[in-house]
């Protein structure tokens, strides 16, 4: 269920390490967010249901915290971003 962080985090060049500390930290919310969301649909209680989902929402705004730095220091990825956002666009332009 959990990642693992795909890469050694102190074997990377200085050069690389913030843009690949945003990439662990956003590989570590995404899994969060799973499994909130996955103990929350199997929660019998209502209080924990809404907590758990809560604080998977709270998760999804990390995720988008760690994506805008990541942006700011990764020109490749704001145009690799862009260009998968024009693609979802055509592809699914009409439907």
């Amino acid at each position: 269920m959990l990642s693992k962080i795909p890469i050694e985090l102190q074997k990377i060049k200085p050069e690389d390490i913030d843009r690949e500390i945003l990439r662990a930290a956003i590989i570590a919310e995404l899994d969060a967010i799973n499994l909130y969301e996955e103990m929350a649909a199997l929660a019998h209680h209502t209080h924990i249901k809404t907590v758990l989902l809560d604080v998977a929402h709270e998760e999804k705004e990390h995720v988008g915290e760690f994506q805008t730095l990541l942006l700011q220091f990764d020109e490749e990825q704001t145009e690799a971003l862009e260009e998968g956002k024009k693609e979802v666009e055509e592809l699914t332009e009409g439907t």
